[in-house]
């Protein structure tokens, strides 16, 4: 039996005791996650600094504060996520029991990505523990130093037997998706993800599919535009343009290309120095085959800014295209880096025509101050979340559904939406013994006036409170008892007349 086999089992025998679905123990675990994600700030710190470059400061703004923001929001709503969910009832159910009962899947496998590897692995993890399932958690091996914290700490504060940590490479991700999950959720690129489905179908799993793709910024001629450009180079920039929801592109007017290329570039030397290379707070590209990946989306565009690279550091500048073709290398894949690309059109009409002529992205960016053209372009596109006048910052909202649509992903997590992704929401309905009456038009045979009372009572939808129950209740017996009576006078009828015709 393999070692990822083995974490499998062990997973799913602990998830069999049943101590998961008790929603003390859960929160205790919540609460440890919570303790390992400060206790062990300085091993995440220097993990993603050897990883990725990323900063001292920059650990807790992009990775560990989302997380300790969605640990407290579960521990403190878990008990009201989990309670039953009363349901609308039709007069047929009106003196039934109809709820929802959020109920745990079973095991649910994380497969997490290197970019943002704390927030994107441990994310979901919260909520499967939440849910009440077990979980393999299965981080990036490109992130290297984080997969070594991850394993080495994490048993160390979580239930080990039902939140395994298993590191390796393709091989021990291939052996994982051989065994029996109750819910894969991966983070990652469109190529693997068809990988995992594949896998997933066999079990017939259901999956969560965290993509990317190539997310639009379209500036309108009416906006602040210094603002924009700032925020826009802030949400391109950040951990060296490696983000799922980075502005990929930038779609304006023609005449606004110059302006939007001088504040961007006063906002990199605001942001990153003279010399950005020497900026702590300017990361790198994680290894030397993303390196030459972005290096070739270069070639056929011209460079406006930037464009400075290092080879033995994984550096690359931060960089803005101009007079960008829509056929040009840079365009033809996600970037996944600091490579900026301007293309121009003539109107908004046209840069909802471009973006629907794509792939729907993660992320779209509206900046413009007509509110009206913001409910225009979020009418008339599809992208898995929209942005007005900023840019990443929806990642943020835990009260926001975060996924993707069409080859951009699919499910969503963080918050409550993390919890019922992660959740089997089974349908109750608890009826009694009692009141045989009113189940009468239902059963055979079946008459015109039957199927008139069936019409009325299935039909007519009630949401009242307490005393309107009460009140419905009471009609519900005079209902009955009419029923009976008109039930009971026509087979008095029918006998009467088959009697009659029997006669003669």
């Amino acid at each position: 039996m393999s070692r990822e086999q083995k974490a499998v089992d062990r997973a799913r025998k602990a998830f069999l005791t049943g101590r998961s679905k008790s929603l003390e123990y859960r929160i205790t675990q919540l609460k440890n996650l919570l303790r390992f994600v400060r206790e062990r700030q300085n091993e995440i710190t220097e993990g993603l600094k050897k990883d990725l470059g990323r900063s001292e400061g920059g650990t807790p703004l992009y990775e560990t504060l989302g997380l300790e923001s969605e640990i407290n929001l579960a521990v403190k709503y878990l008990k009201e996520w989990a309670a039953p969910r009363p349901v609308s009832k039709s007069m047929m159910t009106i003196s039934d029991q109809v709820y929802i009962q959020p109920e745990p899947l079973g095991v649910v496998l994380v497969i997490g990505a290197w970019n943002y590897p704390w927030a994107v692995t441990i994310g979901p993890l919260i909520g499967a523990i939440a849910a009440g399932n077990a979980a393999v958690i299965k981080p990036s091996e490109v992130s290297s130093h984080t997969s070594k914290v991850m394993e080495d700490f994490l048993p160390l504060y979580l239930d080990k037997e039902l939140y395994p940590v298993v590191t390796g490479g393709v091989t021990e991700t291939q052996e994982l998706l051989k065994q029996r999950f109750d819910h894969i959720f991966y983070t990652g690129n469109g190529t693997v993800a068809k990988i995992i489905m594949e896998a997933a179908a066999k079990h017939l799993t259901p999956s969560t599919l965290e993509l990317g793709g190539k997310s639009p910024c379209y500036i309108d001629n009416n906006c602040d535009l210094a603002i924009a450009c700032r925020r826009i180079a802030w949400g391109k920039y950040s951990n060296c343009g490696q983000t799922c929801i980075a502005p990929d592109y930038i779609l304006c007017d023609p005449s606004m290309q110059d302006r939007v290329i001088e504040e961007i570039k006063k906002n990199i030397k605001d942001f990153y120095t003279e010399d950005p290379q020497k900026c702590l707070d300017y990361g790198r590209i994680i290894n030397q085959r993303h390196f030459k990946r972005l290096m070739a989306l270069l070639e056929g565009s011209t460079v406006a800014v930037g464009g400075e690279n290092d080879e033995s550091e994984c550096y690359i500048g931060p960089t803005v295209l101009r007079d960008v073709e829509p056929d040009a290398k840079v365009m033809q894949e996600e970037i996944f880096g600091p490579l900026l690309p301007i293309l121009t059109v003539s109107s908004a009409d046209e840069a909802i025509k471009f973006i629907n002529q794509r792939e729907k992205p993660l992320a779209l960016y509206i900046f413009t101050s007509d509110n009206k053209l913001i409910k225009h372009m979020i009418a008339e596109t599809s992208s898995g979340g929209v942005v007005a006048n900023d840019c990443l910052m929806h990642f943020s909202v835990s009260s926001l559904p975060f996924g993707g649509v069409g080859n951009s992903g699919m499910g969503h997590y963080h918050g409550k939406y993390g919890f019922d992704n992660l959740s089997h929401l089974r349908g109750c309905l608890i009826k009694q013994l009692k009141m045989e009456g009113v189940n009468k038009m239902r059963y055979p045979p079946h008459t015109a006036d039957k199927l008139g009372w069936a019409r009325f009572f299935i039909l007519k939808h009630v949401d009242f409170g307490s005393l309107g129950r009460m009140v419905l209740l009471a009609l519900m017996a005079v209902f009955v008892a009419v029923i009976l009576q008109v039930t009971d006078y026509y087979i008095h009828c029918a006998w009467l007349i088959q009697s009659d015709i029997k006669s003669i």
